[in-house]
């Protein structure tokens, strides 16, 4: 049947519209006819289609809308932050100028370097100028992306912050090499998010401004070796003596692997974790394929460090460097020659750690000093201020104060030859009372009439005393101390005869030359010439005094020498040489001295020697006197300055 046809006027026929159901006016829902093809319901209305388009059309231009402002304001907040972490960076620019503390250092009288102050910087050297193995080693170690990194190495950076985070602090950096220039440069060790920030910002500056090679011949000049020593030439000289250019493989290889703790790697500290972190170095140098395992293994088996123990001569370089202070010219390096002797530095050392750890650790004995000085002089060749100066550079040679007992008596006997009295007199022992004090003897019996050269030597308390109210009293007494240099206060009574007055071991030292040298008081001295600013002087050492009577100072020498031949101080005579000097010991044996001269026969000179032995407490010793571990320890130091 064939299909009826539409009315003019029927829904959806174009160009008219169709009349509400109402009768009322056509209803339009658009202004603007709709698109070619677009679909409409019966009712003239968009499809479903279209009404489900539009709020995901209106959704993603919100989302967008969002996105956009989003990151307008993370950049604000991003650039603020930037701002805050590099509101105080330094100028990189700047910061590449070295700033560091003058070197000062010290040299024996040979000429060996015995100690080094300050920040010691070599000649800035390029890789060109170096063994390969040295820049390799440092890559090997350190940094083995580092030709082909960014300045950070992502991996690094991601191990460490798995670490800091589950320490919830920072504890581990996945620095490379430019990381390290960046935070040694300019940047302090402290371990914050902030400064962190600061050294990547720094590291991509570096990286963007300076070659690779540049880079890490920065971080050779300018990393810290330990020891003072700051870059590989410094280091190479310190440790090995030798300049960067003549560094062996293991010796390249030891050195690099100190900047990753220059304290526990060193190898004057500890050779053996030296000589471990050396091997690791050669064996990353086999992984990045610098090395063979062969070359690595024999270069290894080269590594070795002194067997002996390195002269400490810390408390003498401590006291010589005090002298220098007035003489240095401000932010110069300076080089100081001085009067240490090598040979006997390390003797007493040595004779004073046996003695304690001996027969002095059985006696209650923990502490001493010994020092030596040139009689005709003052110049001081050896200094010793305590058991070990690692545990303590308290320096009880020169700043300790203890009463020095019958070592002070010579002061009493000289004053006393003064007023006329001679060795042969006759001088009384026997009980004596000034007051409510009764000094006696330390053997607690008495000689009778004895000489005054006898009653030294056999340290007689009584005729001390007796001897100083000849000298005229205790002001006559601390007169002629003073007078030989010893500065302390001293008291003005009858017990200074027994030496109840608190003196110093080097003074004390001093003050025995005159005794020995022909009556010169001598000014104890350490240097004797200084380089500083290319330009070297000699200093002139101080010039002796006369004191005393040549004839009373050989008195002296005379009846001192009976103190080692028959008297409390045998202990200390040395077969061949002259020996004389005195023994000290005071109340409750807190403290015990010998101080002496040992001098050989035909030759002019010879050398003044001071003991002390004792406890920084004050704590008794275990029946210790002058005339035994003392005088022992004085023996060992004499002999071994033949």
């Amino acid at each position: 049947m064939p299909r009826a046809s539409r009315p003019p006027d029927a829904p959806g026929t174009p160009g008219r519209a169709a009349p509400s159901r109402a009768g009322t006016a056509p209803l339009r829902t658009s202004g603007r006819p709709p698109a070619q093809g677009q679909a409409r319901d019966g009712a003239g209305q968009p499809s479903p289609v279209r009404r489900a388009a539009r709020p995901r059309r209106r959704l993603r231009w919100r989302l967008l809308r969002l996105g956009v402002i989003a990151t307008i304001w993370g950049a604000v907040v991003a650039a603020l932050l930037l701002l805050w972490f590099a509101r105080d960076l330094p100028r990189p620019a700047e910061a590449l100028a070295p700033s560091r503390r003058p070197s000062l250092t010290l040299r024996d009288s040979t000429g060996a370097v015995f100690a080094r102050f300050g920040d010691i910087v070599g000649t800035p050297v390029h890789l060109a100028q170096l063994p390969p193995y040295v820049g390799q080693a440092a890559v090997a170690i350190e940094d083995r992306r580092f030709w082909s990194e960014p300045g950070i190495d992502p991996i690094g950076i991601l191990r460490a912050a798995i670490v800091d985070l589950i320490h919830f602090r920072v504890v581990q950096g996945g620095s490379t090499i430019t990381q390290q220039v960046a935070k040694n440069l300019f940047l302090t060790d402290a371990r914050t998010l902030r400064r962190k920030v600061q050294e990547l910002l720094l590291t991509f500056w570096l990286d963007a401004h300076y070659t690779k090679r540049q880079i890490l011949e920065i971080w050779l000049n300018r990393v810290y070796f330990g020891a003072g020593a700051w870059g590989i030439d410094a280091a190479a000289r310190v440790y090995f003596d030798v300049p960067a250019a003549r560094l062996t493989l293991w010796q390249a290889a030891v050195l690099v692997g100190l900047p990753r703790a220059p304290s526990r790697f060193n190898p004057r500290a500890d050779p053996a974790a030296a000589a471990a972190r050396g091997r690791q170095v050669l064996a990353a140098m086999v992984r990045a394929g610098d090395l063979t395992p062969a070359a690595a293994a024999q270069a290894a088996g080269q590594i070795a460090f002194p067997r002996t123990r390195p002269m400490a001569a810390g408390w003498f370089a401590d006291w010589a460097a005090g002298q220098a202070d007035t003489l240095l010219p401000p932010g110069e390096d300076a080089s100081l020659a001085t009067t240490l002797d090598g040979r006997t530095q390390a003797a007493a050392e040595a004779a004073l750690r046996a003695l304690l750890a001996g027969p002095g650790a059985t006696r209650g004995v923990s502490e001493g000093a010994v020092v030596v000085l040139d009689a005709a002089t003052g110049a001081v060749r050896a200094m010793v201020g305590g058991a070990d100066y690692q545990d303590s550079s308290y320096n009880r040679a020169t700043e300790a104060r203890r009463p020095p007992g019958s070592a002070f008596k010579p002061f009493v006997w000289l004053a006393a030859l003064e007023r006329g009295v001679r060795p042969d007199d006759l001088v009384l022992d026997a009980p004596i009372r000034l007051g409510n004090w009764h000094p006696r003897d330390y053997e607690r019996r008495y000689l009778g009439e004895i000489t005054v050269e006898q009653a030294l030597a056999q340290s007689i308390n009584t005729a001390a005393v007796r001897l100083l109210l000849r000298a005229g009293g205790p002001r006559a007494v601390a007169a002629v101390a003073h007078r030989l240099g010893i500065a302390d206060r001293l008291p003005d009574n009858a017990s200074i005869a027994l030496g109840t007055a608190n003196v110093g071991l080097l003074e004390l030292t001093a003050a025995y030359a005159a005794f020995f040298n022909g009556g010169q008081r001598v000014t104890p001295f350490g240097l004797t010439a200084i380089d500083a600013g290319g330009h070297r002087g000699l200093l002139a050492p101080p010039t002796p005094v006369p004191v005393i009577a040549p004839a009373l100072a050989a008195m002296m020498a005379r009846m001192l020498g009976a103190v080692v031949r028959q008297g409390t101080g045998r202990a200390a005579a040395i077969p061949g040489r002259i020996v004389a000097g005195k023994t000290g010991t005071t109340q409750d044996y807190r403290d015990a001295w010998f101080v002496g001269f040992v001098g050989t026969p035909g030759r002019p000179g010879g050398r003044v020697i001071g003991v002390w032995l004792g406890n920084d407490d004050d704590r008794p010793m275990r029946g210790v006197v002058g005339g035994a571990l003392p005088a022992a320890l004085f023996h060992a130091v004499g002999a071994a300055g033949r």
